[in-house]
């Protein structure tokens, strides 16, 4: 009686444990991303308002995304200037790619965390990536195909002929809801009771932010390895992710419950790591989680009223299922490159942190500078 009261309390602490470890995740993820917006969000805004180049407009949504590391705050800030009648929608749909591609630094970053062991880094670094991958190649074959036929903007004006006239709604985080508040209330600490010029501050709470993510992901990783044995590692293969279009639908509830794919892609990352899943298990929810990420400005746009901006909203949901059609039946193509690169960054881990500077910040940053 005694053993059996010892062991629920044990299993007890461990839920408590585990999930005070996950809110310092999300405390860490919000704060990285705030932390960045510090530093580049109204120079993302300009940055968008200034692009007619459909080049240009790519690598300005991956830069711009990048830099507020949030694809639904990128999207609705495109909404919103479409809406304005700054931006045309044809200008609008490379910027909206990509957004898709730069979203997924986050959980690149993340992966990061495994980097002091080499074969969980190989395999987290595999899974996070898998994501960059597969919204590359739907950008490589999907702005062409759009340039020279218009594929996916027809379409989209076609949508939102069906929804015009329907009011938006508000949707609210669970997750935002309960990390915003410390979140701000350390932003606000530093700038405020501190008087901490804004650079200075936000070099600070960077630092902080990825200390508290690699704390958060070490602890998490440990005490997946204790606890997913037998009926729990049996609960998430053989109910979460079974099947494909299982693992697809959960991406996709979830990121449309937390509107966040950063997030709900990110959650996932240590457990490729400490080996619970496989890359192609996780595969399919990414692409759930592509399409749960659109709710957001499609929300938006349908509170505008602006059937140009409804229809920018279109594109981006039409652009994530036209990937998942192509790439899922194709998808050994982007789970081999990501296998790839985790086996090259487990023997040289500064090509990780290279990949992430060059595809994201550098390479963006100077094709849109080169071509201005």
């Amino acid at each position: 009686m005694e053993a059996e009261q010892s062991d629920s309390v044990k299993r007890l602490l461990t839920v408590v444990k585990l999930l005070a470890v996950l809110y310092l995740f999300f405390v860490s993820i919000e704060l990285m991303s705030g932390t960045f917006k510090l530093f580049g969000k109204g120079f993302a805004e300009q940055l968008i308002e200034t692009t007619s180049n459909p080049i240009v407009g790519l690598f300005i949504g991956i830069l711009a995304t990048s830099l507020i590391q949030s694809s639904s705050s990128t999207t609705s800030i495109v909404v919103g200037l479409v809406a304005s009648g700054a931006l045309s929608i044809d200008n609008a749909i490379p910027i909206i790619m990509g957004a898709n591609v730069g979203t997924s630094v986050t959980n690149t970053l993340v992966s990061l965390g495994h980097v002091t062991r080499r074969e969980e880094f190989r395999r987290a670094i595999a899974g996070a990536t898998v994501h960059d991958f597969f919204n590359l190649l739907s950008v490589a074959v999907l702005l062409p195909i759009e340039l020279a036929t218009g594929y996916l903007h027809r379409i989209a004006a076609w949508m939102e002929t069906i929804f015009e006239g329907v009011g938006g709604l508000k949707l609210l985080s669970p997750v935002k809801v309960i990390v915003k508040p410390v979140v701000h209330f350390i932003q606000s600490s530093m700038l405020d009771t501190f008087g901490l010029p804004k650079l200075t501050c936000g070099i600070v709470l960077l630092i902080a932010s990825l200390a508290l993510l690699f704390l958060a992901l070490q602890q998490f990783v440990r005490i997946m390895r204790k606890v997913v044995v037998g009926r729990v590692e049996g609960v998430i293969h053989q109910v979460l992710f079974q099947s494909p279009l299982r693992s697809l639908a959960l991406g996709l509830l979830l990121t449309t419950i937390v509107q966040s794919s950063s997030i709900t892609t990110s959650l996932i990352v240590p457990m490729i790591g400490a080996g619970i899943l496989t890359v192609g298990q996780f595969f399919p929810y990414t692409l759930g989680a592509n399409i749960g990420t659109t709710v957001t400005a499609m929300l938006a746009s349908l509170a505008t009223g602006n059937p140009a901006a409804v229809t920018v909203a279109f594109v981006h949901l039409m652009f994530n299922i036209s990937g998942t059609m192509i790439f899922y039946p194709l998808r050994a193509l982007p789970i081999k490159m990501s296998e790839i690169l985790g086996e090259i960054a487990a023997q040289r881990r500064v090509v990780a942190v290279g990949y992430i500077v060059l595809v994201f910040f550098v390479v963006p940053l100077a094709l849109i500078f080169l071509t201005r």
